[in-house]
């Protein structure tokens, strides 16, 4: 029965969403909007679990704002990549665990299903799954004998869910580009991307590291007829300009690189991304922050790029430390701020609104307070332009 009641709310919260987001579009309290505006907000808390999955967190050390581990269940936190379904459900993408490769063994990579309810502020939680490689597809040993992958296998940062179905996600570690089936099930072996090597597999294999640990694929995009992937990393390769990062195109059919490449430049070579995705065949949204949080977040934007040669142009599309909020959504005043550490989820909903999720790094992050670890935060925005966007890229 308990089954029954959830499927129900589920449900509720989908059409809810659907209603919304046809109500709100590029309109805030009935008008068109003069900068860019806060129309929903809903929150998943930070202590949400997978309910009868396995035990986690056994490793994790450091401040845990108040979270003992380990935790009997998985934890649902650390959305790192978002795919919308087209029916106000949306996949989104757990991050690699609890910061790092030696303490994420028992972290379970998965993807998970949600739906915002903008009307409650919540987020209903519908499923998910866990990623697999039943096939022997990764040819190096994984952390578990039944091939469940973990947080100390990959570092799971962006996905695309392509016309069939299936999904493409960039790692950290290899940096790979891995490729599963709607059950989560590895279909590909990890592709590499020539002269980029993470630390995590230059000491796997013996090479020289090209790229900073946590570097790797922050961003992906698909192409408006499904063609092509771009993968944009999130740090310098040696030997390039610093805060010069590398946007690669891989085409999907041929399973490989085609060698074309484009530069995105920080602000700061301290800064970096934290999502890409395609608004038409030239455009992209791309997320650009600080390391800050809390009184310390100063720079949380969306810029729009454009290809220009072998460079992208960047236009400030969004500022998400001043958001106009008229109407106080969340409890917040009528300037909105998003000051969390890690901002690494946008969708377009349609050409003038946005969604924007945070990553919790749970329960280490403070954003929102100092003492309580930050919750699961999914906002949407209504935009004073309309974006043009290839509408075979909307769902």
């Amino acid at each position: 029965m308990r089954k029954i009641v959830r499927n129900l709310l589920a449900g509720a919260g989908v059409l809810a969403l659907t209603l919304s987001l046809a109500g709100t579009a590029s309109y805030a309290g009935g008008h068109q909007v003069s900068r860019p505006t806060l129309t929903g907000w809903a929150a998943l808390p930070a202590g949400t679990f997978v309910p009868g999955s396995e035990q986690s967190g056994a490793l994790a050390t450091g401040n845990l704002n108040g979270f003992v581990v380990p935790f009997a269940d998985q934890p649902i936190q650390g959305f790192s990549g978002i795919a919308d379904n087209g029916d106000g459900t949306f996949d989104v993408l757990s991050d690699n665990g609890y910061g790092n490769q030696a303490n994420s063994g028992d972290f379970l990579l998965r993807v998970q299903r949600l739906a915002p309810v903008f009307r409650t502020g919540q987020v209903d939680v519908l499923g998910g799954v866990n990623l697999t490689d039943p096939k022997g597809l990764v040819p190096w040993a994984l952390t578990r004998a039944d091939r469940v992958l973990t947080g100390a296998d990959f570092d799971p940062e962006s996905i695309q869910k392509v016309a069939d179905g299936t999904y493409w996600i960039g790692d950290e570690f290899g940096p790979y580009l891995l490729h599963f089936d709607r059950a989560g099930r590895l279909l590909d072996a990890p592709v590499t991307l020539d002269g980029v090597i993470a630390p995590e597999t230059a000491t796997r294999t013996g090479a020289t590291a090209t790229a900073r640990s946590s570097k790797g694929f922050e961003g992906l995009a698909q192409s408006p007829d499904g063609r092509y992937l771009y993968a944009l990393l999130e740090g310098s390769i040696t030997g390039d300009p610093a805060g010069a990062l590398r946007l690669n195109e891989f085409d999907v059919g041929a399973k490989k690189y085609t060698g074309k490449r484009w530069t995105y430049q920080l602000d700061n070579p301290d800064f970096a991304i934290g999502d890409a995705i395609a608004v038409d065949r030239n455009r992209f949204l791309i997320i650009e922050r600080d390391n800050g949080q809390g009184a310390t977040a100063v720079v949380k934007r969306i810029y729009l790029a454009t290809q220009r040669g072998g460079r992208l142009d960047k236009t400030l599309l969004v500022d998400l430390m001043n958001v106009a909020n008229p109407r106080r959504l969340g409890g917040f005043g009528t300037t909105f701020t998003f000051p969390f550490q890690t901002i690494e989820d946008v969708v377009i909903l349609d050409d003038s609104t946005i969604a924007v999720l945070n990553d919790n790094n749970f329960p280490f992050s403070t954003g929102r307070s100092a003492t309580a670890a930050d919750n699961n935060e999914w906002i949407t925005i209504a935009l004073p332009k309309s974006l043009d966007v290839d509408k075979r890229l909307l769902r």
